[in-house]
């Protein structure tokens, strides 16, 4: 493009400036380049070039040009904080360091240089510098994007309120962008306030209709308050909006799992697995166990996570042990969502009751949940020191856990909702261990160790995890032997054959796949007046479920939804199962414990990864192999040879009976051999240094 002779410099530099408003990047870029050539002294031309270059993605390039800016016009403020904001874009903090410094040595009170010295701490993982450089642009006049920076540092260390003010204070202007109604509604999630967190969506989406993030945003908070369709449908409109986002539909793919909606579900799963393959990130790993999935596949989900996340921390060396006196107790931390009434609790209560008895170990528990007042809440404070971590900052919990020393630290969560990964990044001890809450690779290198059992992980399959394998000498789920059970009404009052074979499958909705319920519809057309019993969810998945059945011939009338009900009761209803079909890919994990503490057995068909091999365990270490299936046919065969023969299933029952004294229900014996493995594991990493 010729530009000499079009117009005065003045006019051309303004027509290149509307076109980087416009988003016209190429036609800037050319006509700047032009310019440029014209006016090669034009210092001015040569920084919109490097912003036309910027926009193009051509960050490298763009970088070149704005380092000549700011040598034509060393004065130019502008063109020092572009420089400085595309070299932080690329990692070079050094240089973006220095071209604030020169940006500040010209006006050090200047809103927009405090504000990109803000934004340039954050990178440097200095929250506090970035909160004070961000207060110090505002006094000085800054704009809403100041304030809106500032809100985000304050809500990622754990100023919640203090966020959740100031994006209140920007979302009041008529003219509030989106995203500060996107940090309001975090802000309200962080404080676990979820119905708030999606009315700000809703009040920014009224004023920014159709803005993805915020559709994203509201999709996760409807789900956390089990609204799982109204999340379905904020995803597929997320996903109308930016067809591309992964995590949209990642997350409209769980949901849809949620509500048994299984019209694409298959079509779906091997989308996210061929982006998974292909190195894309926004899959959460955890939602990714309920897909048909290799292990090594759901391992390249969980490093794509683990790479993430690192990207946006501050690379952590692994800490030097701390001094210990020779024989003292092993300090042992243990961090999870799961310490109040929860299946984490149920499972683990008594077996770290038996562990606290323990000389040779220190304990601490970190709960990342609020005391709901329960008494597993109670039991576990009794057993060791609890620090209530629910909201505290991830940086203050990070000091805490430095400050206690710890030789091991487990992490009960990894990728499951509720932990706090970003927690553990920062290797806060020698020895970083996952156990129990999530089947599967943490896929990152802060996590050293996974505790297994050498059915749910054989020895031969190491390589598809990230960790070291640790190996249990039993069962790696610990089981409570001692909860009371309570007696139910006959199975008429609820809703049950009197004599009909009752099949059970009592898992989340999401681990119901659509080929494991065409496997139990085959088993009811094959056993007359059975039934499928599953735990109620809400009626759109009901409904769903009953025209699937009808679909397949089976009478809807022969599935029963029992509501839920304390545990106790739960148990009750148990024992009023004949047989627990297992869900697969994903397995029943506590529920199948529960299953078998009530006397029920539970029939699965362990799979390749650790997800779908939690139930076979149990069985394996009960001497119930028999209830392990091969494949699909042989699942099938096994519930419906067991359906038609009522002296087989009470034959099974009392083998399941006879199991309750054996080692699947010591929690004191668990206890020892954990010690064991901890001691172990310690040695190990002490003996590699």
């Amino acid at each position: 493009m010729n530009i000499r002779g079009a117009d005065d410099p003045v006019a051309a530099l303004t027509r290149i400036t509307a076109l980087l408003e416009q988003g016209a990047a190429a036609a800037a870029e050319a006509q700047a380049r032009a310019l440029w050539q014209w006016r090669p002294a034009d210092g001015e031309a040569a920084r919109l070039h490097g912003l036309a270059l910027l926009l193009l993605g051509r960050i490298r390039d763009s970088i070149e040009s704005l380092r000549m800016a700011t040598r034509l016009a060393p004065q130019s403020i502008a063109a020092w904080l572009n420089l400085a904001g595309a070299a932080r874009d690329t990692g070079d903090l050094a240089l973006a360091q220095s071209a604030l410094d020169a940006a500040l040595a010209i006006d050090a009170t200047h809103p927009a240089t405090l504000d990109q010295l803000g934004s340039l701490r954050r990178a440097q993982g200095d929250a506090a510098g970035a909160c004070a450089a961000y207060a110090q642009a505002l006094a000085r006049g800054g704009a809403p994007a100041t304030a809106l920076n500032l809100a985000a540092v304050e809500l990622e260390t754990g100023a919640t309120a203090q966020a959740a003010a100031r994006a209140a204070a920007l979302c009041a202007h008529p003219q509030a962008p989106a995203a500060a109604f996107l940090l309001l509604a975090q802000a309200h999630a962080a404080q676990r306030e979820f119905a708030a967190a999606e009315a700000a969506c809703a009040a920014g989406l009224a004023r920014c209709a159709g803005d993805a993030g915020l559709l994203y945003q509201a999709g996760l908070m409807a789900e956390e308050q089990g609204a799982h369709a109204r999340a379905a449908q904020c995803y597929r409109d997320a996903l109308q909006r930016d067809p591309g986002n992964l995590r949209s539909a990642a997350q409209l793919q769980f949901a849809a799992r949620q509500c048994c909606d299984w019209r694409e579900v298959d079509a779906c799963g091997a989308a996210l697995r061929a982006r998974v393959a292909a190195g894309e990130s926004g899959v959460a790993p955890f939602a990714f166990l309920a897909e048909h999935a290799a292990p090594a596949e759901q391992r390249r989900c969980a490093e794509i996570a683990a790479q993430a996340l690192a990207a946006r921390l501050p690379a952590a060396p692994v800490p030097a042990p701390p001094p210990r006196t020779p024989g003292a107790p092993l300090r042992v931390g243990l961090l999870s969502a799961g310490f109040h009434q929860h299946a984490t609790a149920l499972l683990l209560t008594p077996m770290l009751e038996a562990l606290a008895r323990d000389a040779s170990l220190h304990l601490r528990l970190y709960a990342l949940s609020s005391d709901d007042g329960s008494t597993w809440r109670r039991r576990l404070a009794a057993c060791a020191p609890l620090l209530d971590a629910s909201v505290v900052p991830d940086d203050a919990l990070a000091a805490r856990l430095r400050s206690d020393a710890l030789d091991v630290l487990i992490d009960i969560e990894v990728w499951c909702g509720g932990g706090r990964p970003q927690v553990l990044a920062r290797r806060l001890a020698p020895l970083q261990v996952q156990w129990l809450g999530y089947p599967g690779t943490g896929g990152a290198p802060w996590w050293d160790a996974l505790i297994a059992d050498e059915f749910v992980i054989p020895p031969g399959w190491r390589g598809d995890y990230r960790e070291q394998v640790a190996y249990l000498p039993r069962c790696y789920q610990p089981v409570d032997a001692a909860r009371a059970i309570v007696a139910l009404p006959p199975r008429a009052a609820l809703g049950l054959p009197e004599r009909g074979t009752v099949y059970a499958c009592f898992g989340q909705n999401y681990k119901l796949t659509p080929q494991r319920f065409a496997g139990c519809m085959d088993i009811l057309r094959a056993v007359p007046g059975s039934v499928l019993w599953l735990l109620a969810s809400f009626e759109e998945a009901h409904a769903r479920l009953r025209d699937a059945a009808r679909a397949a011939d089976v009478d809807p009338a022969r599935l029963v939804f029992a509501a839920r009900r304390p545990h106790g009761e739960y148990l009750g209803l148990l024992r009023h199962a004949d047989l627990l079909l297992d869900t697969h890919p994903y397995n029943a994990h506590t529920t199948a414990s529960d299953a078998l503490y009530a006397g029920c057995p539970v029939l699965t068909c362990p799979g390749a990864t650790f997800a779908s091999r939690v139930a076979g365990s149990l069985n394996h270490h009960a001497g119930l192999a028999e209830c392990n299936a091969r494949d699909e046919p042989d699942f099938i065969a096994r519930a419906v040879a067991l359906g038609r023969d009522p002296a087989a299933r009470a034959a099974l029952r009392a083998r399941v009976a006879q199991a309750r004294g054996g080692g699947v229900f010591d929690a004191a014996g668990y206890a020892r051999d954990f010690a064991a493995l901890l001691h172990a594991l310690h040695a190990g990493t002490a003996a590699a240094r």
